[in-house]
């Protein structure tokens, strides 16, 4: 529920019934009956500003460390990427005063997909069913761009009572990926 305001100097909040997900995974994803378990989707709210935004992108990359994809990993570029664009469309789109965005990963591995939301307050202003086509000199209008190339598959919903949800799916694709670093080892995320 997105009713509450973090202050700026606030860590984000996770939704009380959710443990840590470090906490939250038993030992190598197995559960007691010997069935492998999916870790517990991440979920967390954060002020509605650039900040909010920029805390957001960091707790989705260490959630992926977690999840077992180190940061240098394509995928957990990829996350990264999409999570700040879609935390940043929240924050100069869709704030409402007195309103936080709210953040949700989820891992499944059956379907090799990392899905992500991002919730906000403004039900009226919703993102357009495509990519909107950028102009070259443009400073702004990529993100959608971004998204749509990243994604497996985006777009949006409703929230009842209030607002609407952007979420997006980006492909884990093979598991060997995530253990190798991907293409971009060496690389190190802005922090």
């Amino acid at each position: 529920m997105l009713t509450g305001t973090t202050t700026s100097d606030e860590e984000p909040r996770r939704s009380v019934a959710e443990a840590p997900v470090a906490e939250a995974v038993l030992l190598d994803g197995e559960a007691t009956d010997g069935e492998a378990t999916e870790p517990p989707p991440l979920t967390a709210q954060f002020a509605s500003s650039p900040r909010g935004a920029r805390h957001a992108r960091r707790l989705a990359v260490r959630c992926m460390e977690e999840w077992g994809y180190p940061p240098a990993s394509d995928v957990s570029c990829t996350v990264a990427l999409v999570v700040a664009e879609l935390t940043a469309n929240a924050v100069q789109h869709g704030r409402v005063p007195g309103r936080d965005f709210g953040l949700r990963l989820a891992l499944d591995e059956a379907s090799d997909l990392i899905r992500i939301e991002v919730a906000d307050a403004a039900a009226a202003k919703r993102p357009p069913a495509a990519p909107p086509s950028s102009y070259p000199d443009g400073e702004s209008g990529r993100g959608l761009l971004l998204v749509d190339a990243l994604a497996e598959r985006w777009g949006s919903t409703p929230r009842h009572p209030v607002g609407k949800t952007v979420w997006a799916e980006v492909s884990t694709g093979a598991s060997a990926t995530a253990e190798q670093g991907g293409s971009m080892a060496g690389y190190t995320p802005v922090q």
